[in-house]
């Protein structure tokens, strides 16, 4: 039995000796060596594990690769391969009597991932995918799994007590498998997780996942009962016996346990506490009966309801087993995974061989599916890319392979009737990460949606027909910001005429895990609670615009949600307004009002989010300071009493602003006063002056001709006032100024009955009749204005919006393109979209 035993460790001259009193340490004072004991090596080794994959993780995020790679590569680099090499070192750290201590911890670690994971997908997902997704999934698995038929046979699988079936089942499903949380990390990482594209893949995906454990519990029943046929069938059986009791069963005393918690009351330990030990006990029966336990564990995890009681386990659960046990699992993979066991070329080549052809087989299988679909051939191809993705089921498939070798070897004492060999483990275990490694940086080179803008004419308020609909994009951090943006869409006078449609984004900050974006939150029934305070807040906001739509007139509302990391949020928010062609983005100001009246921030981050919108957006912007514009309640159309002030200093940013107020003063309830400052006999000779320094954060990019703007303001001003004459909501007041201090002066003469200010960023535009107001400024991307009357030291009950138009579109390009006609070319339209990056500090890109 040593004999055997040593043969599984690699060396013919050990026997393994477990001392079951060695558990802790005397301390090294008594002559102790820690490493001797278990508790403190397992420690060490947890410890190791964890700074090795971290530290991967921050080297490899450069090149975009998931986080499984990391911790794939950390365990290959502390197994044999590399840090093996020293046997000294290596029986130091990870000796052979650790092992069973180490990989138990593992498989306890990967029960309540699974379990996790279960709990985290939504199954009903499968019930309304397409018949486009479920073609992709089940030709996407055919090819690969033939290829992996067709390398078990060259790899020669000589063991006669074995059947052969169940080794190349066991390769078939390696090969043919798509790793769903993996790739739902890859897809948001390249912002194509809301897209056409992303949503077929995570759906395909899904019920590949869901075929890879229905194959892997037939494949472990005929690897652990292959002497008896009929064994193999009782363990089938019992396996779908085990899931009709999860179902039928536990789910309903699960239910009985939500309805039993009163809504908005945590969830009593006892009834968590049954639920954790529910998650031993699934792993325990399907271990019991044949499958591996992690099975039991997944099936347990799906039945549990969707609501609160998921988001409480997952609380409880996802950091410490995704950051501390899970690596264990795959550090406990590479321990196994010996690259020196690889030998000849015939083998490298073998490996080289198996890499393309499963990369090509899921990427013919897809594209038959595309053709037959007429999805575009390269979303066809990045589509079967995609799904070549590997991870923790492929890895799941290959542990049990290599177990199911040394269980015979440990019980039977006879010759080893492997299901994999080391040999074969490594060269799969090499595929996982080749496959899953490529699959990020080709996507991102031969994708590139930013490039697939469709050329849009109204872009700005101004150029908008004004019997034409307005297309606005509201973004919404919280459910403080609705009643305010409401009041002012309200305010915007939708007619029949000219109605409005508005786009309502939440901005949702993605955190954790790839599984933490599985929650699918528009398949979910009304009625359903919300599965976190996250979801919760999107149904007010919802119901609050769609309370909106449904007594407004003319409005028009589509509620969306993005869910991303607020470096990349802005991304989010301008290909959404390409999309939908809106011609004005509102997001609301990083500070909030304070009780005392004063303004402090909120989110740091949201600032950074409004400064990259404002140097990429599609259209133009509005931010929107909220001082509580009438109340913090909806007003309905009749009862909507504005008096509103707009600054113009010239320029088109104020251009825009005055735009937007003149399409609201249409409105009976508003009352409009437009103070133009024009420069006195005191101020220098130019009001505009072009840009010397292209990193100057106060001026455009681009040259801006003084006497052409000039020009511009005067027909704008003068179209307006003959607009107006007949009027009487909006009055139209002229100030001579020459400084700074004087401008300040005539702002706040201005009487304190008005409710909200309208200006313009002004940016690149110097004048001198805002010359000093910078020096102080908190928040340059107001301009220096909207900055001043931003501050806590201004009037405290006034909203602020602080306008920037999209100078892509000048009244110079009128035949640029409309709506209705895209026909100007791509490469035209993005020498336009480049003229909008106005960025301070010459850098098109802000970060948290």
């Amino acid at each position: 039995m040593g004999d055997v035993v040593s043969s599984v460790n690699r060396t013919d001259d050990l026997i393994v000796c477990y001392s079951p009193t060695m558990i802790t340490t005397n301390g090294i004072w008594q002559g102790d060596n820690p490493l001797d004991y278990s508790l403190p090596l397992f420690i060490l080794q947890l410890t190791l594990v964890v700074v090795i994959t971290r530290l991967l993780v921050f080297v490899l995020k450069p090149l975009r690769q998931p986080r499984v790679i990391s911790e794939i590569l950390g365990g290959v680099l502390l197994g044999p391969s590399v840090l093996g090499q020293n046997l000294h070192l290596a029986n130091t750290i990870f000796p052979l009597r650790s092992v069973m201590v180490l990989e138990t911890m593992a498989n306890v670690g990967l029960l309540y991932f699974l379990f996790l994971v279960g709990v985290e997908m939504d199954i009903t997902v499968i019930w309304k995918t397409g018949k486009k997704a479920i073609a992709i999934a089940i030709t996407g698995m055919i090819l690969p799994f033939i290829i992996g038929c067709a390398f078990s046979l060259i790899l020669g699988h000589e063991d006669k007590q074995l059947n052969q079936g169940t080794y190349v089942l066991f390769l078939g499903v390696a090969l043919s498998v798509t790793a769903f949380p993996v790739l739902a990390r890859i897809l948001a990482e390249l912002k194509l997780l809301n897209t056409e594209l992303g949503r077929m893949a995570m759906s395909s995906a899904l019920i590949n996942d869901m075929c890879a454990w229905i194959l892997l519990a037939v494949a472990i029943a005929l690897a652990e009962n292959e002497s008896s046929s009929l064994a193999s069938l009782w363990v089938i059986l019992s396996s779908a016996a085990f899931v009709a009791v999860c179902i039928f069963v536990v789910r309903p005393i699960i239910s009985w346990m939500v309805r039993r918690t009163p809504e908005g009351e945590t969830f009593s330990e006892f009834y968590i506490c049954l639920i954790l030990t529910g998650v031993m006990v699934s792993g325990f029966v399907t271990d019991a009966i044949g499958t591996h336990s992690v099975f039991g564990a997944f099936i347990f995890g799906l039945v549990i309801p969707n609501g609160q009681l998921g988001v409480t386990l997952i609380e409880k659960l996802e950091d410490f087993v995704s950051g501390l046990l899970l690596p264990l699992f795959f550090a406990i993979s590479g321990l196994k995974t010996d690259v020196t066991k690889i030998n000849g070329a015939l083998t490298w080549g073998a490996l080289f061989l198996v890499i393309v052809l499963a990369c090509a087989g899921k990427i013919a299988g897809t594209l038959v599916v595309a053709m037959f679909y007429q999805i575009p051939l390269r979303e066809g191809i990045v589509l079967g890319l995609l799904m070549n993705t590997k991870g923790l089921v492929e890895m799941i498939v290959l542990n049990v392979g290599k177990d199911q070798h040394v269980r015979r070897i440990m019980f039977t004492c006879s010759v080893a009737k492997r299901v994999l060999d080391d040999e074969t483990f490594a060269i799969m275990v090499i595929v996982a990460l080749v496959m899953t490694s490529i699959i990020s940086p080709i996507v991102t080179r031969i994708y590139k949606p930013a490039r697939r803008f469709i050329p849009y004419k109204r872009r700005t308020i101004q150029r908008s027909k004004p019997d034409g609909e307005l297309r606005m994009l509201a973004c919404i951090h919280t459910p403080r910001n609705v009643p305010t943006i409401i009041n002012l869409l309200e305010a915007s006078h939708p007619t029949k005429k000219s109605a409005i449609c508005i786009y309502v984004l939440h901005l949702v900050e993605l955190t954790g895990r790839a599984s933490a974006m599985l929650i699918v939150h528009n398949t979910r029934k009304a009625g359903r609670p919300a599965l976190n305070r996250t979801q919760a807040q999107s149904d007010h906001i919802i119901n609050a615009f769609e309370n909106y739509e449904q007594h407004a007139t003319c409005v028009t509302v589509q509620p969306l949600t993005a869910i991303s990391p607020y470096s990349t949020m802005h991304e989010d928010i301008c290909s959404l307004a390409e999309d939908k062609r809106a011609a004005f983005i509102i997001i609301p100001f990083h500070k909030q009002q304070t009780v005392d009246g004063g303004m402090e921030a909120t989110n740091p981050a949201f600032r950074a989010v409004n400064q990259n919108v404002l140097a990429n957006a599609p259209c133009s912007v509005g931010i929107l300071v909220d001082r509580g514009l009438n109340g913090s309640t909806r007003l309905a159309a009749s009862q909507v009493s504005h008096h509103i002030v707009v600054l113009f200093f010239g320029g088109p940013d104020d251009r825009e602003a005055l735009s937007y107020a003149g399409r609201m003063s249409e409105h009976p309830g508003i009352c409009l006063t437009v103070m133009r400052f024009i420069p006195g006999d005191d101020t220098a000779e130019s009001t505009v002056q072009p840009s010397s320094d292209p990193n100057d954060p106060r001026i455009l990019t681009v040259v801006t001709d003084s006497d052409r703007e000039k020009q511009l303001d005067e027909e704008f001003i003068n179209n307006f006032r003959m607009k107006i004459s007949n009027d009487e909501s909006v009055v139209y007041s002229e100030k001579i100024v020459n400084n700074g201090e004087e401008t300040v002066a005539a702002i706040r003469s201005i009487d304190s009955i008005h409710d909200l200010f309208i200006v313009g960023r002004g940016q690149g535009m110097i004048s001198p009749l805002t010359a000093g107001l910078t020096d102080w400024s908190e928040c340059p991307e107001l301009g220096a204005i909207g900055d001043m009357l931003a501050s806590s030291d201004f009037a405290a009950t006034v909203s602020v919006l602080v306008v920037q138009q999209y100078v892509g579109v000048g009244p110079q390009e009128e035949g640029a393109g409309s709506p209705d006609s895209p026909a100007p070319l791509v490469d035209q339209y993005n020498s336009v979209q480049q003229v909008n990056r106005r960025t301070p500090r010459g850098s098109n890109m802000y970060s948290p």
